[in-house]
């Protein structure tokens, strides 16, 4: 049985970016880009109107750049808040901080594998969050204590097991299901099982807040 399906806007100022996206989008089963948007004004008015499962917002925009469509689509205050994902070439830290404080779902650089768009994509679609593994590192070793962790627990307090463990440092480097399933051999859905008792055991809303956690307590490490 096929999952339910994904319908994606797409905004960019670019038109052979947009193609790139909803070719490799249009390509996989249960996924449809359902409209374009070469700016971030168009963008707002077409995300409301059509009410995609996720949209897919670059930085730099004419109009609107995308981190306040992020804020008016999905930031603190909307009611009926979108899945954003930001995509861009521009990977500074104050680009990332602030996508996520407005909302976002997930960042990725333009350079990102089509596996990983796709992933980016189903995990905003599922309200979860994909931080693109190129930046995640600096990300998350430099937000503030306060932003990034919300138990406070320390390694011995969270009470996870040696496997859950290792699926934390994974997600912490930016590793996606399918990597931790092939550097662990574990299923995808023995994965997915994991990572729910972990978000649990963390009181994490989704793998960016515990790979935050990670950092937060040392249990990830440059090179991990």
């Amino acid at each position: 049985m096929s999952e339910k399906q994904i319908d994606v806007v797409v905004a960019d100022d670019q038109e052979l970016v947009r193609a790139g996206f909803s070719l490799i989008l249009g390509a996989q089963p249960g996924t449809r880009v359902v409209g374009e948007a070469a700016d971030g004004v168009e963008c707002v008015e077409l995300a409301r109107r059509l009410r995609p499962n996720v949209v897919l917002v670059d930085i730099r925009m004419p109009r609107l750049d995308g981190l306040e469509v992020v804020r008016l689509l999905a930031g603190p205050g909307v009611v009926d808040p979108m899945n954003v994902v930001v995509i861009t070439t521009f990977d500074q830290d104050d680009y990332v901080r602030t996508a996520l404080r407005n909302g976002a779902c997930g960042f990725l650089l333009k350079d990102a594998s089509p596996a990983l768009l796709l992933e980016a994509v189903q995990a905003a679609a599922r309200g979860d969050a994909l931080v693109s593994p190129a930046v995640t590192v600096r990300l998350l070793k430099q937000l503030d204590t306060q932003e990034r962790t919300r138990t406070g627990q320390g390694p011995e307090a969270a009470d996870l097991s040696e496997r859950e463990m290792d699926i934390v440092r994974l997600v912490a480097v930016g590793r996606t299901n399918h990597e931790i399933c092939e550097k662990l051999f574990l299923s995808l859905s023995t994965v997915k099982t994991y990572l729910g008792r972990i978000q649990t055991k963390l009181g994490a809303r989704n793998r960016v807040e515990i790979a935050a956690w990670a950092w937060e307590t040392g249990v990830a490490r440059p090179g991990g």
